[in-house]
């Protein structure tokens, strides 16, 4: 898998309906649903800081979490503070924190290729997936590469990898014959990573089995931005808008959420079972974070 660049060979996938969804876990990926997709093409892995190097130096692109904020947008927050940067992972010291805020913090200087702010460089990682990257970042990749962002149920269907209503990618156990299947935290979620299967953080696409159509890390390593808008409620009850989509939590922040999947190299089954097709979550358009990435699709 060493030394992929954007000409790959994308898989392709013929027009199917499957099961979308899972009544089993959390309550925002019921119900269970038949849903109808049309053929695409999709990455074999997520775009990696090696491709991304590339489109930046081929477009110039500035990602958004080095440009200039907006004061506009973050209502209530000191204009001194809103310095450009990502949010990266650092694990508390020890057990007992129990909110995320514990372990993430904002970095000013931290982007794609400073992933974990100044002194950090993403050397070493180059086909790792590309992270610290917002959903325009991604779009501007795709548009750049002739492909897009897939849809929630594209995405879902391709990490099925060919199982109805499976669990996991590659079926019900999480481990089967005691084999890591994708990259997860292994031992004491947040503040003792073991490493069990080699990678504390991300890992270099394609270092796990393929799912039952050839594509690799569908789950784990990183979450992938789609082009769906997130709504509260159960998933599919309507078509989301960009409104909809804000977080009722922050009534005051106007910024629309996309939907992620797959889980990442920080998901736990004792915080965030969500290494599973069927797992989503929201996260707001602007925000580049040290566990999401993306792929690309060309329909038809």
């Amino acid at each position: 898998m060493k030394g992929m660049t954007p000409d790959d060979d994308m898989i392709a996938l013929p027009a199917a309906a499957f099961w979308m969804g899972d009544d089993r876990h959390y309550p925002e990926e019921a119900p269970v649903r038949r849903v109808e997709v049309g053929a695409f093409r999709i990455d074999p892995h997520p775009v990696t800081n090696r491709q991304f190097a590339h489109f930046v130096r081929e477009t110039g692109h500035v990602s958004v979490a080095e440009r200039p904020m907006d004061p506009a947008r973050y209502p209530g927050i000191d204009s001194k503070r809103l310095k450009p940067g990502a949010m990266v992972f650092r694990p508390p010291r020890g057990p007992g924190a129990a909110h995320w805020s514990a372990w993430w913090a904002y970095v000013p200087g931290a982007f794609w290729l400073k992933p974990e702010g100044e002194g950090s460089v993403y050397r070493g990682r180059l086909d790792h997936p590309v992270v610290c990257v917002a959903y325009e970042d991604a779009l501007a990749y795709a548009a750049w590469a002739g492909k897009a962002l897939p849809s929630e149920a594209e995405w879902e269907y391709a990490a099925r990898g060919g199982l109805e209503r499976a669990t996991y990618a590659w079926g019900e156990e999480r481990r089967p014959g005691g084999r890591w299947m994708a990259n997860s935290w292994t031992g004491a979620f947040p503040h003792r990573n073991d490493a069990a299967h080699g990678f504390e953080r991300t890992s270099p696409v394609g270092a796990f089995p393929a799912n039952g159509l050839g594509l690799y890390d569908m789950i784990g390593n990183v979450w992938e931005w789609t082009r769906d808008y997130y709504a509260s409620g159960p998933a599919g009850c309507c078509g989301p808008t960009a409104e909809a989509s804000y977080d009722p939590d922050l009534p005051g922040v106007r910024i629309p959420r996309r939907v992620v999947k797959g889980g990442s190299h920080l998901c736990h089954e004792s915080y965030c079972d969500r290494y599973r097709p069927a797992a989503r979550q929201p996260q707001m358009e602007d925000t580049a974070t040290t566990h999401i990435g993306f792929r690309c699709v060309v329909r038809g």
